[in-house]
């Protein structure tokens, strides 16, 4: 069993501590957050005081991942795209590394369908995965997630994914 919660600044260092180099940290969305190694403040800045980086004030939504033993697995955000609130965006998902490759990121991007279509009413979520990061390509896939196009991007290029309601 896998349950979300809204995230609290006291997870950014459990953030933190799981993105080990910088392939990790670029992966996971690094080029938003400055240089590696980056740390729980920089994190907890961008999520409190800049809003994860959206315009509008109520259209960023942090989430941490639990286990049944209350476990910090994972993290992921959500935010609307162009002002559609039909439309949902997700991101900067990380996995606990020790536990990668067990089904703990699929599971919690299944929760975070679940909440996104049933409690927000989305029509669709997208999401972006460089195109050399295969396991985090087949996580969105087994999640439900369907290629849509390959677009031109530095450093990777970016496989964008979406499911519909």
């Amino acid at each position: 069993m896998l349950r979300l919660r809204p995230y609290k600044p006291c997870d950014a260092k459990t953030i933190e501590k799981w993105i080990l180099d910088r392939d990790v940290f670029m992966k996971w969305g690094g080029d938003r957050f400055g240089e590696f190694p980056v740390s729980a403040q920089v994190i907890n800045e961008k999520y409190t005081l800049y809003n994860g980086d959206c315009a509008e004030e109520d259209n960023f939504y942090p989430w941490i991942a639990l286990d049944d033993e209350n476990h910090v697995v994972g993290h992921f955000i959500m935010r609307y795209l162009n002002g559609n609130n039909r439309l949902l965006r997700f991101g900067w998902v990380i996995v606990d590394d020790a536990r990668r490759g067990k089904g703990y990121g699929t599971k919690m991007l299944q929760a975070g369908l679940k909440y996104a279509f049933d409690i927000l009413g989305a029509a669709q979520v997208t999401i972006g995965v460089y195109e050399n990061n295969e396991p985090a390509h087949k996580c969105y896939q087994k999640a439900g997630f369907a290629d849509r196009e390959t677009v031109s991007a530095k450093p990777w290029n970016i496989i964008e994914m979406a499911v519909e309601r």
